[in-house]
């Protein structure tokens, strides 16, 4: 059944949405970028009447079937055209000018042709075939010819793949139907995610992702582990995006051929991003790091005498060797970078980093079945939106830090400006909101001075933060600096002598307490009544043990009251909490447990939900744990009572870790909660008489 929000989505949006699983369902084995399905889709599926939808889908796999170019049958396709005289194919063109014929010539990539001439009034009106590679629909013809230096196949008309008009005022007109929620709900699902499988902060931090599309000469690096689609969003969702490998890349290719005055990839395509940008053994030139210096600083570039510029955004994604924890201990979070860009002159032009480590892995859940834009419609808003600066907004309500440098303010204001962008593109952000987006940007550009302080003596430590007249006060930390502040403390020992240590401490305890979400440490063993934890989003380092085990070790009688014990990894996580009270039990002592929870509503799912009480029932009885459970529809608070006094107040319930993969036998996750990403929840510790 397609829920009320699919339907709002469709209603105001209707012919530039598409449902996000047909993308699956057309693929099959052709390696084609996601927006030249979607381009494809939008045409024929845009629809609500499923009848329509299944047609167009049947369509579409035709087209694909048909014109599109899989090398393996690049013969049988040249032989189609030979025969038909005219064929229409779907391929990746790009063209070079050949001096000595002055003509221009294209290559199709999967076709395997190369020097099909093109009429200039074609590249003329589509430039961007110049810079490399771009999906064409193309109809092509073939006429011999006795001329040996003359191709025999003929383009009669060639359309890059890309949207051509968009009304602006409709799309931001539009916005204002949806809430603030559910518009990012739209983009996570428009860029292929299952937003219900991500937390509010892991929707965040993929929405950043997007803001070089939307935002003139942003500087961003993502490093992380793999498999956390890093590369995806700037290979596939964008027709105005390129990526290309970081190690096959030349001053002539990115910036300007100084022999033929042709002008580089940044002159044409809205985001350069440099896949597996890591890599120590590489050994990038320093002429291409000098003037990329100078690019993502001054957005200028030379070519002989004359100063060019550009706007494209640079992207740098990678993948790190070392845990989080090993690189603050004794090293940095550029770590895993070639030796020619681990350089402060080059990190300093950075306006965020994005930590990688955050982003959860891609499993097949997490990908959106819903309906979401059809890439190349957001990609087409997203582009219109370079035009505006919403950074103004941010100067006039809120105070910097004198400590931050005019580098620091750049990369702080224009992230924050991309994010209002993206979700509320008429510039009318909420006073909440602006505050969010203000922490979230500064964390980012902290991130990246952090690591310089480390990499360069040159550089000082600065504090981050704003002041608001509501708030007052707001210092900013990242969380992975409060989740491992002993190994910073560690670092700043060796690195800076003993005499370092008082001052790291104080300056550390310090801004952990200007934070209002501040992260408890997880070694304090002693919990005192009328204390609450807070886990923020994506924490890690969180166990059953660490939160509840201090108050039920002595206990003989305790009641769990959680209304969402119903799914198998629920009760997964239930008797997990049961484990942890095997492991701190007396031996020989008895432990009598009571759930109540509520049925689900699903008759299937309740039958499982019954089975596996039952046979954790059993199983319990041979560790002397009397377990009994009961449904009861009333109960709505999460809580833990034991017959000791003690009473735990659980904002979510056992429900604490997002979700990951259970079904890898090898995923330390699945032994070890400390390794598990958590969801934001509290803990309130009571004590009753």
């Amino acid at each position: 059944m397609i829920s009320e929000f699919e339907n709002k989505v469709k209603e105001h949006f209707e012919g530039k949405v598409v449902r996000k699983d047909l993308t699956k369902f057309v693929k099959g084995n052709a390696v084609v970028p996601t927006y030249v399905l979607e381009y494809l889709l939008g045409q024929h599926c845009a629809s609500s009447d499923e009848e329509i939808v299944q047609e167009g889908i049947e369509r579409v796999k035709s087209i694909i079937s048909n014109h599109y170019v899989h090398r393996d049958e690049s013969e049988l396709v040249k032989s189609t055209i030979r025969e038909k005289g005219k064929h229409k194919i779907i391929d990746r063109v790009t063209v070079t000018f050949n001096d000595r014929q002055d003509n221009y010539e294209a290559e199709f990539s999967n076709l395997g042709l190369k020097k099909v001439e093109v009429r200039s009034d074609i590249v003329k009106k589509h430039q961007k075939l110049l810079t490399g590679g771009v999906w064409c629909i193309t109809d092509l013809s073939y006429l011999y010819t006795d001329n040996k230096n003359a191709s025999p196949w003929v383009i009669d008309n060639l359309n890059p793949i890309q949207l051509s008009t968009l009304d602006f005022t409709e799309y931001v007109e539009l916005r204002k139907e949806f809430s603030k929620d559910e518009w990012i709900r739209l983009l996570i699902q428009s860029m292929g995610l299952n937003p219900e499988e991500l937390g509010p902060r892991q929707q965040m931090l993929q929405l950043i992702r997007l803001i070089p599309y939307c935002e003139r000469n942003y500087n961003l690096i993502e490093l992380g582990p793999k498999g956390t689609g890093k590369s995806h969003i700037y290979s596939e969702f964008s027709p105005h995006g390129i990526l290309i490998s970081g190690g096959d890349v030349t001053v002539a290719k990115l910036f300007v051929n100084n022999n033929t005055g042709n002008i580089g990839l940044v002159g044409y395509w809205d985001v350069v991003a440099f896949d597996e940008f890591a890599g120590r053994q590489k050994k990038p030139s320093k002429s291409l790091v000098d003037i990329m210096k100078n690019y993502m600083a001054n957005k200028t570039f030379s070519r002989g005498k004359d100063v060019l510029g550009a706007e494209a955004s640079m992207v740098f994604v990678g993948n790190t060797d070392r845990s989080v924890a090993h690189m603050l201990r004794h090293s940095d979070l550029f770590d895993a970078l070639p030796t020619m860009y681990h350089d402060s002159a080059f990190l300093d032009r950075l306006h965020y980093y994005l930590p990688g480590w955050e982003i959860a892995k891609l499993r097949n859940e997490m990908f959106s079945t819903g309906y979401g834009f059809v890439v190349d419609y957001l990609a087409e808003a997203l582009r219109h939106l370079k035009k505006e600066d919403f950074s103004t907004i941010l100067k006039k309500e809120l105070t910097f830090s004198n400590e931050l440098t005019s580098r620091d303010r750049d990369g702080v204001t224009k992230t924050f400006s991309g994010l209002v962008k993206l979700i509320y593109p008429d510039g009318e952000v909420p006073k909440e909101d602006m505050i969010e987006f203000a922490k979230l940007s500064m964390e980012g550009r902290k991130r990246v001075k952090d690591q310089l302080v480390r990499i360069d003596d040159t550089f000082e430590p600065v504090k981050f933060y704003f002041t608001d007249s509501n708030d007052g006060k707001v210092q900013i930390e990242t969380p992975e600096n409060i989740r491992f502040k002993d190994k910073l403390l560690d670092y700043a020992k060796e690195h800076n002598g003993e005499e370092a240590e008082e001052t790291e401490i104080k300056e550390s305890q310090e801004s952990v307490k200007s934070i209002k979400k501040d992260i408890p440490s997880t070694e304090e063993a002693e919990i005192k009544p009328g204390s609450q934890k807070l886990v923020v989003e994506n924490q890690t380092g969180i166990t059953y043990d660490d939160l509840f085990a201090p108050c039920l070790k002595d206990a003989t009688k305790i009641e769990v009251i959680d209304p969402y014990i119903r799914l198998y990894y629920q009760i997964k996580n239930f008797m997990e909490f049961c484990d942890m009270l095997m492991r701190i039990k007396q031996e020989g002592e008895v432990i009598h447990l009571d759930l109540i929870t509520s049925k689900d509503e699903d008759p299937e799912v309740a039958n499982d939900q019954i089975e596996g009480f039952d046979q954790l029932k059993e199983m319990l009885l041979e560790h002397d744990i009397e377990f009994e459970y009961r449904f009861d529809e009333v109960h709505h608070d999460r809580s833990i009572s034991t017959d000791t006094g003690w009473k735990i107040d659980l904002g979510r319930g056992l429900d604490i870790f997002q979700p990951y993969d259970f079904k890898n036998r090898f995923n330390i996750a699945n032994l070890h909660q400390g390794a598990r990403k958590c969801k934001q929840f509290s803990v309130t510790y009571l004590r009753v008489e």
